[in-house]
């Protein structure tokens, strides 16, 4: 996942100035925390809801108001990241059809499993972040199988892939494998590498090599 821009000197994203030029604090939105979060897990850093709710000058209920747990909040916090990774590797990616897909999404999986932050929370409690972003507690899975289908249909409504199964079933498989090999070091204990992911994309979509 890219490191989003930090901001300059580091204050606090809700400082502005009125009018008549004098300083004034805008009330702190969920917004706000997001961002902190995400900078905190790409720090790396453990996500502490008490520093996040001191720095934004709010207490902890109004975190938990705003996301509902601690769980909760991280889950939005990836999901943010996995937002923005998409739109920074789709950026990069010039073809079309099946092998755009190919691209997306091994480009997708090598910047999840490279990133400091996915390694730190992997490492320290990764059976836990398995379980928040694979399961039913959220709806993290669910919401990356809508962004995986959503391409493949963008590339199926324009012609440019011809699969022979459910666009629907094509997009779980898909995520199902992401998640295979972004956690392949707690299910087997081996390294995790994006490039084994890409023949068996390949198989899927029917692309040659």
């Amino acid at each position: 996942m890219r490191r989003p821009r930090r901001l300059a000197g580091g204050r606090a994203p809700w400082r502005r100035c009125d009018a008549v030029g004098m300083a004034v604090v805008a009330r702190p939105r969920a917004a706000d925390a997001l961002r902190l979060g995400r900078r905190r897990f790409l720090a790396p850093e453990r996500i502490d809801m008490a520093a996040i709710a001191g720095e934004l000058g709010v207490n902890r209920v109004t975190l938990y108001r705003w996301f509902g747990s601690r769980d909760d909040f991280i889950v939005e916090v990836v999901w943010s990241l996995a937002l923005t990774t998409f739109g920074w590797v789709e950026d990069k990616v010039t073809s079309q059809g099946p092998e755009r897909i190919v691209e997306v999404v091994t480009g997708f999986l090598d910047t999840i499993i490279t990133n400091a932050g996915m390694q730190r929370w992997l490492s320290e409690d990764g059976e836990h972040a398995m379980r928040l972003l694979t399961g039913r507690r959220t709806d993290f899975q669910q919401r990356l199988i809508g962004e995986i289908q959503r391409r493949l249909e963008e590339q199926s409504g324009a012609s440019r892939l011809q699969p022979s199964v459910d666009l629907h079933e094509l997009a779980y498989v898909i995520v199902r494998l992401i998640e295979s090999y972004t956690y392949l070091d707690l299910i087997t204990g081996e390294r995790p590498e994006a490039t084994r992911a890409e023949p068996i994309l390949r198989m899927l979509l029917r692309v040659d090599a």
